[in-house]
């Protein structure tokens, strides 16, 4: 009889640098090829179709590096991928930045769909969309998270839209960073009471109690 293998470790700031490394690359090559005045808007576009190019490489990498050092990859890392390729490749195809910036739209509304309907009907989506990220969770714990995030992904939609609408090409990017990023970590944070009280990290407890028990 063959010993199955170990499980691959988990680690918070791989799934982190595979999650917004692809947006900081993007960023970061942007930023590299920018055109130094203002008003060339040849300059900026050309900048944009480099980024998304590295943008495009890096997603594909992060789908590598989480298949060889997390042993799986996500349905929404798989997801968010194949449109950064669909919608990177027009943004090339066409040197328009609008189709980067709709992106995220696209992804939020389409998780939100699913995560209220499955909701709705009695299925909890987020626990198969985030694995075994939360151990411990009870069944009533993954249904009132995944109408939470359902709920945040529209008012995510609804915010991407309005920056797109507002804001230059530039500075949309830059809320990417310093808005929508630590908007996401506030969210999760928020989350945390309730995921505590429905059985968070309540078996890794009981386990250590077992194999450690009081003196």
């Amino acid at each position: 009889m063959t010993d199955k293998p170990a499980p691959k470790k988990k680690s918070g700031w791989l799934n982190i640098a595979i999650d917004y490394g692809p947006l900081l690359v993007f960023f970061a090559v942007y930023k590299y090829f920018s055109p130094a005045e203002d008003g060339d808007a040849i300059g900026q576009v050309l900048a944009t179709v480099k980024g998304t190019g590295a943008f495009i490489v890096a997603a594909l990498v992060a789908v590598a590096v989480s298949k060889w050092k997390l042993g799986h990859v996500t349905p929404m890392l798989m997801l968010s991928t194949a449109l950064i390729v669909f919608f990177g490749g027009l943004t090339i195809l066409f040197q328009d930045p609008v189709f980067v910036q709709i992106k995220p739209t696209i992804i939020y509304v389409v998780f939100a769909v699913a995560l209220l309907g499955g909701y709705w009907r009695g299925k909890a989506l987020l626990k198969y969309l985030l694995d075994a990220a939360f151990e411990g969770l009870s069944d009533i714990g993954w249904m009132k998270l995944s109408r939470n995030w359902g709920f945040y992904f529209i008012a995510l939609a609804v915010l991407n839209e309005v920056l797109r609408a507002t804001l230059s090409f530039e500075s949309w990017l830059a809320a990417k960073l310093w808005v929508f990023l630590p908007l996401s970590f506030l969210f999760t944070f928020t989350q945390l009471p309730m995921m505590l009280r429905e059985g968070l990290g309540k078996e890794e407890k009981d386990e250590a109690v077992t194999e450690h028990p009081p003196a």
